[in-house]
């Protein structure tokens, strides 16, 4: 996939929403100095190229009940086509997993779990490893979330 083109607007617009997807329109006009019709366009062109690839709600895990945020590395003996197709189908029916990862090195996986505790880790755990073969699991509790962001540091790209 080829980059996109991004202007000093398209890049105000990006730091705009990842801060604050909710602001109206007029808000981001204003904001980057463009009149609505403009400032829209600019906004369905970056979700029709893919750079904006959702709109969502991001939510506190403590407040709904989701206290406990694991990070699993995974290792395989299968290194081939048809295992690892179907362990990213695997990945897809657990709810629980937030975020995976294929990875270089001596991990081949690297998942993000979020669950309420280490009860509902180990129900997990069990229901993983009974859909799918792995040669080795390493489970690491996360003591403190120090920093957390889903935005992309748009500020400091060139293209």
């Amino acid at each position: 996939m080829k980059n996109i083109i991004l202007d000093e607007v398209d890049r105000r617009l990006l730091i705009l929403l990842q801060q604050d997807a909710s602001l109206t329109l007029k808000e981001l006009a204003k904001k980057v100095h463009l009149s609505s019709t403009p400032c829209w366009k600019r906004i369905q062109r970056l979700h029709d190229v893919g750079v904006i690839k959702n709109t969502v709600a991001l939510l506190d895990g403590q407040k709904v009940n989701l206290d406990l945020t694991v990070f699993v590395a995974i290792k395989t003996k299968e290194h081939n086509i048809a295992w690892s197709e179907q362990f990213t189908e695997v990945v897809q029916t657990f709810a629980e997993i937030t975020e995976v990862y294929r990875m270089s090195g001596e991990i081949d996986y690297m998942l993000k779990v979020a669950v309420k505790d280490t009860r509902a880790y180990d129900e997990f755990y069990k229901r993983l490893i009974a859909k799918i073969a792995l040669s080795d699991i390493n489970s690491m509790f996360a003591m403190e979330e120090m920093k957390y962001t889903t935005a992309l540091p748009i500020s400091h790209t060139e293209n």
